[in-house]
């Protein structure tokens, strides 16, 4: 028999209820130094029916804001934040990822006291602006990194591994996609530096193979996932050769035995195109997840052909917290509203009913 998209699905020693994940979704509505608070509890919580929750991207270390708002892992009130998160969720049988996560060159002076932001080449990104408490502004041009810089890098994710096993997870997720600074040294257009973490798709690939390995010493790899975007053109975001570099990176991936390879399988933009799921599916041994723009039926033919192991879902779990029931009845799915999905407080982000209330 195929597998249906509400078949339970196994990451390691972890069991999912079902295969229809939520996607990570920055929304801004952490409290005071970036510490999760109630609201955030009771948002996720709403949508513990998901397969797997993958929670928003979390700072891994201080002076790396790229949002204003957005969560971290690195002190102990944001550990003790989102363990009311985690308590929550797992209060109503569900279950949890943090993504970890270090924005490179989208962070901004305004949301860290002044600092530059970092990245592997001082190259920034263009025509796009970020939120700051003095309203949208350009982004500035990044310091690239010495290479000596980079271990204290890679152990500030293992740091917030630990904050998040402490914090009650049942696993992480490496956040390498999106023009942020993993997917910054994984391709060309952000990383033209000379050396051992550029040139090679295999140097380009170091930065990620050291954070898997500094963080599979705190978790057991099945407990770690990884996402990427090969395509998006989102930040500023290229590659001379997308589809020759991920599917040379999933066969590379196989020797960790990760949990899952979460892929964002299109632009966000329309800017570059190509079929990566089928290359990489053939080269990736273990549960390959795909997101971006799956219709329910959609997302269940993927699965019962075997093209995929589930589905994360994004802006369709914004609006409907019952995610997996509606799509069980076939009940229509309401709409997000736009102007509420970065903005703090309840409205577009608590208040969508579920069905019959």
């Amino acid at each position: 028999m195929m597998p249906h998209l509400f078949d339970p699905l196994a990451l390691g020693s972890l069991t999912t209820c079902n295969r229809i994940f939520m996607a990570p979704l920055t929304r801004c509505r952490a409290e005071d130094d970036h510490v999760p608070g109630a609201l955030m509890a009771e948002h996720y919580a709403q949508r513990a029916s998901a397969g797997l929750i993958i929670a928003e991207a979390t700072m891994v270390m201080e002076g790396n804001s790229a949002f204003w708002r957005e969560p971290g892992i690195y002190s102990p009130e944001q550990v003790h934040g989102w363990k009311q998160v985690t308590d929550a969720v797992h209060a109503r049988d569900g279950k949890i990822f943090l993504q970890v996560w270090h924005g490179g060159r989208a962070c901004h002076p305004l949301l860290n006291d002044g600092a530059q932001p970092v990245a592997p080449s001082a190259l920034a990104i263009e025509n796009e602006e970020v939120h700051t408490p003095e309203g949208k502004k350009p982004y500035v041009i990044p310091r690239a990194l010495e290479d000596e810089e980079i271990p204290h890098i890679v152990d500030g994710f293992r740091k917030a591994a630990e904050n998040a096993k402490l914090a009650g997870f049942d696993g992480v997720e490496i956040h390498g996609a999106n023009g942020y600074l993993i997917d910054e040294f994984l391709r060309d257009s952000a990383n033209q530096r000379t050396g051992p973490y550029g040139g090679s798709w295999e140097n380009r690939a170091r930065l990620l193979f050291e954070i898997l390995t500094a963080v599979s010493t705190v978790w057991s790899s099945d407990r770690i996932g990884l996402r990427v975007s090969p395509l998006n053109s989102f930040n500023s975001m290229r590659d001379s050769d997308p589809i020759g570099l991920y599917t040379w990176l999933a066969g590379q991936l196989n020797r960790f035995s990760l949990a899952y390879l979460h892929v964002m399988r299109g632009d966000l933009y329309q800017i570059q195109q190509g079929d990566v799921l089928t290359p990489m599916r053939k080269a990736y041994q273990g549960v390959l997840v795909s997101n971006m723009f799956y219709t329910p039926e959609e997302a269940a033919q993927a699965v019962e052909s075997g093209a995929v192991d589930a589905i994360a879902f994004g802006t369709s779990y914004l609006a409907n917290p019952d995610l997996p029931e509606r799509i069980r009845a076939g009940a229509p799915l309401q709409t997000p509203d736009p102007s509420t999905f970065y903005v703090p407080g309840e409205k577009g982000y608590n208040d969508y009913p579920t069905m019959g209330h």
